[in-house]
């Protein structure tokens, strides 16, 4: 029997050569060189990390051209192209990562969360010692010229002088590694003065280094009659005693105006205002948290958002509020106005009053003239001293009108799901349907009132017109030297 031959296997392909990849060493090598640096001394760690966020994709390029290279020199050689492998994925994951959140954070604001959370710059020491300085400017202050204050950092105090010039004391904060770098800051951020026809410069020269942040304090002493226009970021504003014009551009601070004879004028984001003895208008603009204004004897006016609350006192001419939310004006204050998120109360205004809002619990008492007020989930109150015409609607609230006793006046009132109730028995109610109402004519006639209401009551009552309240004592005058007493 004829044996079977098996025949040989086929050759064995020989196993793919692989050579190894440079991407990966090269970019530790150059992390490693750069840290090297770093720890050194020779690479600033906050320079280094502003140059990451914004370059951080160069890393990725730097690997993928050196990817390419070994490609295309593997096949020219034969040998077969390594892909990225799991390290090279979780490097590039990594790089990746890092690099988005270094771009995130330094587009972050980190000034603006430092001074909403109170944090001064002594509570850390994160990037470096705290190093002050002081410094002297005068010069002669051109008559009829108006100053200019440049101060991204720093608080701005001016106060009037005793002679022609223009005196600043400043007072610099420079966090540094060593006393040599914060020497440095301090001479590139010199605060200068610069005349140019009627307008006087006064920069604080913050940015002058560039990304390092540096404090300057500026305490200024100038002619009264002199205008200020003051540009400030981070830092509290206080200007007292100028006859001429204040305008102030304000962000993160507190700014504060009194004994102003010219007009004050404030553009405010994320700050608070506290204004009084103005003999002219008032102004404010912006994005505001909370609002003071006392004794003006012009004109007011408020355009924007005002976080917080807002505190009016003896306003003599027009006051003209707006927000998103509210819409307010009215001819006179000769009593106080606090308005908040939920409320507004007012007393002794005097019309024409037109007010619109929603969400508010209104209050306004002491008020003369004609009236205007529309609201929504919120309950109205008027208490009226001198009547004039009168229209009020509001839903999802009640509407309470208090009308002096032995007034004349005609009345056309609809409550839909609510009820009517009066002190004035010239009214005849009829509440036999859906929608209460209430009409007649009381004390001969007189002015027309015209109450609106859904989902909600009316009351019409009586009342004693209130007495006007007696002028406030004037303040006596504080002694040199004494300190001044501040308010939170």
């Amino acid at each position: 029997m004829a044996s079977t031959m098996q025949a040989p296997p086929p050759p064995q392909a020989p196993p793919p050569r692989y050579r190894r990849s440079l991407s990966g060493p090269i970019v530790l090598i150059s992390i490693g060189i750069v840290f090297l640096l770093g720890t050194m001394g020779y690479l600033d760690w906050q320079r280094l990390g502003h140059w990451f966020a914004h370059y951080w994709p160069v890393i990725l390029i730097v690997a993928g051209v050196i990817k390419l290279i070994e490609y295309q020199t593997a096949q020219r050689q034969g040998y077969r192209p390594r892909g990225l492998g799991a390290g090279g994925i979780f490097l590039i994951i990594l790089v990746v990562t890092f690099g988005l959140i270094a771009t995130q954070m330094s587009r972050f604001d980190w000034n603006e969360l430092k001074d909403n959370l109170n944090i001064d710059d002594n509570d850390f020491n994160l990037f470096g010692e705290k190093y002050t300085y002081e410094d002297q400017l005068s010069q002669a202050f051109p008559a009829g010229a108006s100053l200019h204050v440049n101060d991204t950092r720093g608080a701005v105090t001016i106060d009037p002088s005793n002679d022609d010039q223009i005196h600043v004391v400043v007072h610099k904060r420079v966090n540094a590694d060593n006393q040599s770098e914060a020497d440095k800051y301090n001479g590139q951020t010199k605060p200068s003065i610069t005349v140019s026809g009627n307008i006087v410069t006064l920069n604080a020269n913050n940015d002058a280094s560039g990304e390092h942040h540096v404090a300057v304090d500026l305490e200024i002493s100038m002619p009264r009659a002199a205008s200020v226009n003051i540009s400030n970021r981070y830092g509290d504003v206080n200007v007292t005693g100028r006859d001429g014009d204040v305008v102030v551009a304000a962000q993160h601070n507190d700014v504060t105006a009194s004994d102003i004879n010219g007009k004050v004028s404030l553009n405010l984001e994320h700050s608070s205002a506290k204004i009084s003895q103005v003999s002219s208008d008032v102004s404010i603009e912006g994005r505001a948290s909370d609002v003071a204004i006392d004794d003006v004897k012009g004109g007011l006016h408020l355009d924007g958002e005002f976080m917080e609350s807002v505190r009016l006192s003896k306003i003599a001419q027009t006051v003209n509020f707006k927000s998103a939310r509210t819409d307010l004006q009215f001819s006179k204050l000769d009593g106080d106005l606090n308005l908040d998120s939920g409320d507004l109360q007012a007393d002794n205004v005097s019309g024409p009053v037109r007010l619109t809002t929603r969400s508010k619990d209104i209050r306004l008492s002491g008020v003369s003239g004609d009236v205007r007020v529309q609201d929504e989930n919120g309950s109205i109150e008027l208490r009226m001293n001198k009547l004039g015409s009168m229209q009020v609607e509001n839903r999802n609230g009640d509407i309470q009108i208090y009308l002096p006793e032995k007034a004349g006046f005609q009345l056309d009132a609809r409550s839909r799901g609510g009820e009517i109730e009066t002190d004035f028995n010239e009214l005849k109610i009829d509440s036999s349907g859906d929608t209460a109402v209430a009409a007649g004519v009381v004390g001969g006639g007189g002015p027309r009132i015209v109450l609106t209401n859904n989902e909600g009551t009316i009351e019409i009552r009586k009342h004693e017109p209130e007495p006007p309240k007696p002028p406030k004592a004037p303040k006596a005058p504080r002694a040199a030297g004494a300190p001044t007493v501040t308010e939170n």
